[in-house]
């Protein structure tokens, strides 16, 4: 029998589905703490109720407001200097085209208007969405590609379909699914290959395709959120047959690898990886986000994708998330080659990835159950052995809160505030001034020497972590040095949201009131060190303040890194997490099950 078959039999499904239940709305988190060798009890021993917040309710609106005006700055001046264009050059107060000339930061922005009830904004953007052209790039200043008039499939799908699906979905208006069907019809080209993986770029005026036949994981797992709620929403089969191919090539690769992580590189003819190399960041991130997205967006249907989820967090907990020797800070680095060697780098492109792991112990009922470990091959069969004694939703909550705490203080011990595009991190272990390894210490190891140890002091990687001011003279060295454990390699701030989103997330899952506070201090460190006349702009290095800007500001910043600060200070749950599923770019879509005629149109079984 295959591991993932997929079509699954009536009493597979029931069993598994059995499993599986919907966690309710978490006010407390519980905090691991042991009770007996096999950790079974671990998240049932103990609750904590946390404080209340010294910021009052009315407070918090006050700050959303403020988010809000924030907004409105951004998207004003982009409106007032970029209009027609795709994003804003806030220094220099003139536009760019660098996503195919069709007003992208307009279309990132729909659903956040929607949700920030602006809607003199939103009516106006209705009118250049219903006459947008979608079949020629403008003024293309991104490359060979762009000027050969290729749009790049990845990120046309996550601002341009994403935030049309969204915005649809929030407001109802009938012309932002027309659009979002219309243009991802005139992508599809580029899923046509022999296993279904999409290309990098596609004409979608002449259907012609960019002739690279390698692809990365995160450019070709990526879609299928966007896809199959465009089926969902328009009816159309062939939108729902582009994301089950996907999904099936993935599953097919997952079973003839005998579980684990996908890899970064893949060759399109094959739909098979090329490298065994790992990340959790560049390259890889959003497709191990929508592994467990998919299975929440279709209401918990599809055990495929749960089971893909499962195994490559397997993975991540047992090989890619290592510890600091001396303070202790929890993070996720990437490995390469046959021998998974750690760069123990860790991007700011990660920190979306706390945010993952509790999105999942929030949602599921987290097992590994329904994993048949025969099938697995020798190190998944190894990972799935040693996780199986522990609570696997507690676990997955302590390390979501380990990582997001490495991820807060990385902003917090900046003089800006505002968190560095990469760090080294300290991996060496020592015994006085000499160097005993250099491989560092894996988390998992840490976490069953504490439990083998009696289960001394808070778990590693949780317990008080104050911010140390970062005082180390800006140079490019990438030996981390004492006491923060780490160096700032690459001292860039690009507005990114991946913190904010997964302090969005431990606010929402835990109840925790700390992770708004934090998530106020950012935002106050962006006003203070980012903003311009005219909008918002990156920072070139975080070790200074006052920060030296860059003309740029990513269309990204008003989607996700707003957005989600909104929703963070907001005291009302606009967007509850059990009933709508944010795409990449943070484009929420509506949690749906197939209903007995779409079954029937789309061949999926009962």
């Amino acid at each position: 029998m295959p591991m993932f078959p997929r079509l699954r039999s009536t009493r597979y499904v029931a069993a598994a589905l059995s499993a599986i239940f919907v966690v309710s709305t978490l006010y407390y988190i519980q905090i691991p703490h042991f009770s007996g060798e096999s950790l079974s009890s671990w998240s049932d021993s103990a609750q904590i109720q946390y404080p209340a917040s010294s910021s009052s309710p009315h407070l918090w609106d006050t700050r959303a407001q403020q988010v809000k005006q924030a907004f409105r700055h951004a998207y004003g001046g982009y409106l007032k200097h970029a209009k027609g264009y795709d994003e804003l050059k806030p220094l220099s107060n003139r536009g760019v085209n660098n996503f195919n000339g069709w007003n992208v930061t307009l279309y990132d922005s729909l659903d956040t208007m929607i949700l920030m009830d602006l809607w003199d904004e939103f009516s106006d953007a209705l009118h250049v969405v219903e006459q947008g052209d979608f079949r020629h790039m403008q003024n293309a200043e991104g490359g060979a590609w762009a000027r050969s008039q290729y749009v790049p499939f990845f990120e046309t799908v996550i601002r341009y379909v994403g935030g049309l699906l969204a915005a649809h979905a929030l407001s109802g208006e009938k012309i932002l699914i027309e659009r979002a069907s219309h243009l991802a019809t005139l992508l599809e080209p580029a899923f046509n290959t022999p296993k279904g993986l999409p290309k990098y770029g596609v004409n979608t005026n002449t259907s012609a395709t960019t002739p690279s036949l390698s692809g990365i994981l995160a450019e070709i797992a990526s879609c299928q959120l966007e896809w199959t709620y465009a089926a969902h929403a328009t009816g159309n089969r062939t939108h729902y047959e582009k994301a089950s191919r996907i999904i099936s090539t993935l599953a097919d690769s997952m079973e003839e690898r005998g579980g684990g992580m996908f890899p970064t590189r893949w060759q399109l003819n094959s739909g098979k990886p090329t490298s065994e190399s790992r990340s959790v960041g560049a390259a890889a991130d959003s497709a191990h986000e929508y592994l467990l997205k998919q299975y929440l967006l279709t209401g918990k249907t599809d055990i495929e994708n749960l089971e893909m989820y499962l195994l490559s967090m397997n993975e991540v907990l047992t090989r890619l998330l290592y510890i600091t020797p001396n303070r202790g800070l929890v993070y996720v680095t990437e490995t390469s080659g046959t021998t998974f060697s750690a760069a123990h780098n860790f991007e700011h492109l990660a920190c979306f990835f706390p945010g993952l792991l509790a999105l999942g112990a929030h949602t599921l009922d987290l097992s590994l159950e329904g994993i048949d470990p025969t099938k697995l091959n020798a190190e998944a069969r190894r990972q799935f052995d040693l996780l199986s004694k522990y609570d696997l939703r507690a676990l997955h909550m302590a390390a979501a809160e380990a990582l997001a705490t490495s991820c807060w203080l990385m902003y917090a011990d900046m003089p800006t505030g505002l968190g560095p595009e990469i760090v080294a991190m300290a991996h060496d272990a020592r015994e006085g001034t000499k160097v005993t390894s250099r491989t560092g210490k894996l988390w998992i190891d840490a976490v069953e020497e504490w439990r083998k140890g009696g289960k001394q002091g808070p778990l590693p990687g949780l317990g008080e972590k104050k911010p140390i001011p970062y005082t180390q003279v800006p140079t490019r060295s990438t030996i981390p040095n004492a006491p923060w454990d780490y160096a700032v390699r690459r001292g860039e701030y690009f507005l990114r949201p991946e913190t904010i989103e997964s302090i969005y997330i431990m606010w929402r899952t835990t109840g925790n009131p700390e992770w708004r506070e934090r998530g106020w201090t950012i935002f106050q460190a962006i006003e203070r060190e980012t903003k311009t006349a005219s909008g918002y702009a990156s920072l070139k290095m975080v070790m200074q303040s006052p920060g030296t800007q860059s003309d740029e500001q990513p269309s990204y910043f008003l989607a996700e890194t707003l957005k989600y600060l909104y929703l963070l200070f907001k005291n009302e749950d606009l967007v509850p997490l059990d009933q709508w599923v944010f795409n990449t770019e943070a484009h929420p879509l509506p949690v749906f099950t197939w209903n007995s005629w779409e079954k029937h149109k789309f061949g999926i079984p009962e």
